[in-house]
């Protein structure tokens, strides 16, 4: 039985009208937070003039498809200049410790003399679902596990207690062919703050998937995991999204071919489709994900069907 993703079309598109300077377009990462029934407060990703990332929102039915309320104000902005996020927030996933709700997310930073280059950060999600910033340094910052940079995390509470981690981590910026090799690694946490770095998580393969970003895990029926994710080829394709399987969240197989899911052959989603965010809502799995321009033409939800 192999996995296929039906595309249900695009949910949300930053309109032209009545932005906040600091969400004038994109619409990417996006991460749904329940709200009621079926209408999920979806945080994304937003960017200013500058191309700097802050984080807004949108409450969407996703049974109806359609938006309850678009939020004008950014959520979270970019940090002040020498900040760990300084030029920009894109999110991962909230994860809950001791009643505590936290929303993780990548912080970049673009020096004038340097390469771009990001950390892990945390926010601290409040009852009213506004956000405030747990710390100003990072959560997880480059060590001589992860020398470079850091992305996108990932975090799964395990059923016997402790968390697991998946996250990007930087091994070059250039492979050999022009694209870098950027690749996610695994970590583990008996209590959600303290993390243990232990080792690369998904295989890759030069000139196949060598460039990964933003995984989004699940539990399978027989009681494993599935992982999706962004990845680049380094042969000069744009963004797809992957697909991984594993017993135990730490040895994966590679299951690209399995993905279910592509570009449309016109459309929004075209050109690539990258970013997703997997869930489950009333018996159905469903995927949030961006398509043309790293979510600037906003983002859809698909689905999943078996055949």
């Amino acid at each position: 039985m192999s996995n296929h993703w039906e595309k249900l079309g695009l949910l949300y598109c930053p309109s032209d009208t009545s932005r906040h300077p600091k969400l004038l377009s994109h619409a990417a990462n996006p991460l749904p937070i329940l709200i009621y029934g079926d209408v999920y407060r979806i945080f994304f990703s937003g960017r200013d003039a500058n191309n700097r990332s802050s984080v807004g929102a949108v409450d969407v039915d996703i049974v109806k498809r359609a938006v309850i309320q678009e939020h004008i104000q950014p959520f979270f902005e970019n940090g002040p200049k020498d900040s760990f996020f300084a030029d920009g927030v894109s999110i991962g996933n909230c994860y809950e410790v001791d009643g505590k709700r936290y929303m993780l997310f990548m912080g970049w930073e673009t020096p004038q003399d340097g390469h771009w280059r990001g950390d892990i950060g945390r926010l601290v999600v409040k009852s009213d679902l506004t956000l405030e910033l747990d710390s100003d340094i990072p959560f997880m910052a480059s060590d001589e596990v992860d020398p470079i940079s850091l992305s996108y995390p990932w975090v799964c509470e395990k059923e016997a207690g402790g968390f697991d981690m998946w996250y990007g981590s930087t091994a070059t910026w250039d492979a050999g062919n022009g694209e870098m090799l950027h690749v996610i690694n695994f970590a583990s946490s008996a209590d959600g703050h303290h993390w243990t770095r232990e080792s690369l998580a998904i295989p890759y393969e030069l000139g196949i998937a060598q460039a990964f970003s933003r995984p989004t895990v699940a539990r399978d029926a027989q009681g494993g995991y599935e992982m999706w994710f962004s990845y680049r080829s380094g042969t000069g394709e744009k963004y797809r999204i992957g697909y991984a399987v594993s017993k135990d969240g730490k040895i994966w197989r590679l299951a690209l071919n399995e993905v279910g899911i592509d570009v449309s052959t016109s459309g929004w989603d075209s050109e690539m489709i990258e970013y997703p965010f997997v869930f489950d809502h009333k018996g159905q799995r469903y995927m949030l994900y961006n398509g043309n321009g790293n979510g600037k033409t906003g983002f859809g939800l698909a689905v999943l069907t078996h055949d």
